[in-house]
């Protein structure tokens, strides 16, 4: 195992900007993934961790070894590609071995033993003779995960390898993944544009924009204290509204958006604007503060609840009922406790 830092590490093609100083330490033994719309360099990132990518500026080290230079065959780094990357000429045991041709199984295993073994960590027992034509979506990413996991590799990345699979599979097989890693426990780097598979699956995790990390913490941290209005609406529904300050006492304050005055958290001192967001399940019909009449426009039913998605003078806001409602308007409010201050960019 390892730990990995990223230290100001910057990406130039020609005159594009892919990555820019970005800061990183993943733990030994930790579950982490990056987050981020498409573009945004959580790609580059784990490739420059691979080695397939030297840096621009800046220095990867795994412990404390400066990574310059060093190929990614010498890096002691398993990868599970998007497209799986399978040998399709190879079996299924041939695919899962093809990394104990150049280094030997550990606590002195047989290439056979090894083989054995990992195909039954990811329930594929039986299968070695098998094709990867022959597998389905799901079974094949499994053997591109036990290849990888082969040589018992320090450092395991993962770049989105379940975008291919359907909804119900990718919930499934995320959680097969983390056991795996959890019983390992490998470091792994996990690249995702899911929100919600990031939320679920990380120890930690980073929001990237643009090339730059914008927040780093545990799911609840991102998902409750947004730092960045980016992270707060990219990372589930928000409700953001932004507005002048009013007041600001010992207890709230109070932002002017448009005509109306809302109460909200105490904002730090000399602040005359402020952004706050509160996420759908805070927004209530049965709220007495903080009021205001929503123009409806769509309701998603979604088993438990039902998500809502209307408009207050031309701002777009999202909750979660109970049931689907009844007209085309609601008057709903939200405690001041619950909306939280994120930074303005």
């Amino acid at each position: 195992m390892t730990d990995l830092r990223l230290e100001g590490v910057s990406k130039a093609y020609d005159e594009t900007d892919a990555l820019e100083d970005v800061e990183l330490t993943v733990r030994d033994g930790e579950f982490f993934t990056l987050v981020g719309p498409s573009g945004c360099g959580k790609t580059t990132t784990l490739r420059t961790i691979a080695g397939f990518e030297e840096p621009t500026a800046g220095s990867v080290r795994f412990d404390a070894r400066e990574m310059a230079g060093v190929p990614p065959e010498r890096r002691d780094v398993g990868v599970v590609f998007q497209s799986y990357a399978l040998f399709p000429h190879m079996s299924v045991a041939e695919n899962v071995g093809y990394g104990l041709r150049f280094r030997d199984p550990p606590d002195e295993q047989s290439v056979e033993e090894r083989i054995d073994e990992l195909l039954a960590l990811v329930d594929l027992e039986g299968m070695g003779d098998r094709e990867p034509e022959q597998l389905s979506g799901g079974q094949r990413q499994r053997v591109a995960l036990a290849r990888a996991l082969a040589p018992a590799p320090d450092l395991l990345l993962l770049d989105e390898p379940m975008s291919a699979l359907d909804a119900r599979l990718r919930k499934s097989l995320r959680r097969q993944v983390a056991r795996i890693q959890s019983d390992l426990e490998i470091t792994t780097v996990y690249v995702t544009h899911d929100q919600a598979e990031a939320l679920a699956i990380s120890d930690r995790l980073a929001v990237m924009r643009d090339g730059r990390i914008e927040q780093v913490g545990q799911p609840q941290e991102i998902y409750r204290q947004p730092a960045t209005r980016f992270v707060a609406e990219f990372v589930g529904d928000n409700t953001v509204l932004e507005g002048e300050v009013i007041a600001n006492g010992e207890d709230k304050a109070r932002i002017a958006v448009d005509d109306r005055a809302f109460d909200v958290p105490v904002l730090p001192d000399g602040s005359e604007r402020a952004t706050v967001c509160v996420r759908p399940g805070a927004l209530s019909r049965t709220a007495d503060r903080n009021r205001i009449s929503v123009a409806v426009e769509t309701s998603e039913f979604l088993g438990e609840t039902v998500r809502v998605h209307g408009r207050w003078n031309g701002r777009e806001i999202t909750l979660r009922l109970a049931d689907i409602p009844d007209g085309d308007e609601l008057t709903i409010g939200f405690a001041p406790e619950d909306a939280h201050i994120v930074a303005r960019r």
